[in-house]
């Protein structure tokens, strides 16, 4: 464990005492139903529409209140207390913000460029700020949890992106015409591209450890104690999976025109070329969707494990098995469903994925959570941090 970093945390028990007392191990629940967020789903999905997206934060807020409401922690509910006047004044700027940024790439590559390194600059402080809100938003039993992270740690953490942006982005000052760069931008673009790819576990691991050494509750704040090289490791493990799958596509692939081949061969004046074109493409289809379908599930089952079973302090500390097979299974019969029913079935398979990835996490504390009652809450944060957190695709938490 970090030196720095477990300085900081202030147990309100002492180890000895912690250790005296009796383990307590709060059960993760989830009560939330397909049909019950079907509904919020649909009307939220509607409102978006007549409102040209600006009714998004309060369909954030009503999404998040139901299912925080219906996730159990040792029985009691969580509960969302962001402000969707806030939050929409938040989505305003960050969309703003991505708006200069496309319309300043089109006037020059300089242009571009300064926007680029503005949104960067922008986005470290974006991110905190979306932990802070979020969290200082979110309660259980009264008490308001809160996000400690600093400034400067956030920009250290994400350190591994700016540096392959950078040389992409910068390397394209000197091209003339960017529609058709010269070969040598593009070895530098793939090159970089490259090196991005290979600083993503580091990268990962930088965010993951930022957020999971300053989650709090009260006065206690978690630590997180994987390794860098964990984080590789599961890496390799991933790109194994991916490798297994691909070839697998290409064995589908080929045994599609095969299949179709024959017809291609004997069918007078080449009429059986739609068909034989027909099983390359149902072939390249199915290695998509095992791609989407296997490869998702088996990466987010080991990465949640390897997170929430690495997260905690002398005092609380967290269990995850979830466990890759039925995970796989679930994601099967929703993507199934989902296009059985064009999307509709959507909301019931967000639910059962939520209910699988929650119920498989349990809370081990050796403090009575009664005692935690009546502690301070923490600052709410900026609601502009919030929007920026969901418009850049970034996760804040399980």
């Amino acid at each position: 464990m970090n030196e720095r970093v477990s300085s900081q945390r202030m147990p309100i028990v002492s180890n000895s005492h912690a250790s005296a007392q009796r383990p307590h191990h709060l059960r993760i629940v989830f009560t939330g139903s397909g049909s019950e967020y079907f509904r919020i789903w649909i009307v939220n999905l509607l409102l978006m529409l007549l409102t040209l997206g600006l009714y998004y934060p309060w369909a954030k807020v009503r999404r998040l209140r139901y299912f925080h409401g219906n996730t159990l922690v040792g029985g009691e509910p969580l509960d969302f207390h962001g402000d969707p006047k806030k939050m929409l004044k938040g989505f305003l700027m960050v969309a703003l913000l991505l708006m200069a940024y496309s319309v300043a790439g089109k006037f020059s590559a300089t242009a571009g460029f300064l926007a680029f390194l503005i949104v960067m600059a922008i986005w470290p402080a974006l991110f905190k700020s979306s932990m802070q809100f979020r969290l200082a938003n979110t309660s259980w039993r009264g008490l308001r949890f809160g996000f400690k992270g600093s400034l400067p740690d956030v920009y250290r953490a994400m350190l591994p992106i700016f540096i392959p942006g950078m040389i992409i982005v910068g390397a394209l000052i000197p091209v003339v015409d960017p529609e058709r760069p010269p070969s040598w931008y593009l070895a530098t673009t793939l090159g970089a591209t490259l090196l991005g790819g290979l600083l993503a576990p580091w990268l990962l691991w930088n965010l993951k450890r930022y957020q999971h050494n300053h989650y709090g509750l009260a006065s206690l704040q978690t630590s997180f104690r994987a390794s860098l090289g964990a984080f590789y490791k599961l890496h390799l493990k991933i790109s194994g999976v991916a490798v297994l799958v691909m070839l697998g596509s290409a064995i589908a692939v080929g045994i599609g025109v095969y299949f179709f081949a024959g017809n291609l061969a004997a069918a007078p004046g080449r009429k059986g070329a739609p068909t034989a074109m027909i099983g390359v493409v149902l072939g390249a289809l199915i290695g998509m969707l095992a791609m989407l379908v296997v490869i998702k599930p088996y990466a987010t089952s080991r990465l949640q494990n390897l997170l929430w079973s690495r997260t905690g302090n002398a005092s609380v500390r967290f269990l995850s098995h979830l466990r890759f097979r039925p995970l796989l299974w679930l994601t099967v019969k929703n993507w199934l469903l989902v296009l059985l029913t064009f999307g509709l079935y959507w909301p019931f398979a967000a639910v059962a994925t939520a209910r699988m990835r929650l119920q498989a996490v349990t809370v081990k504390t050796r403090i009575d959570p009664d005692s935690l009652i009546g502690q301070i809450r923490d600052d709410e944060g900026d609601a502009a941090g919030d929007a920026a957190g969901d418009m850049f695709g970034l996760d804040i938490g399980l």
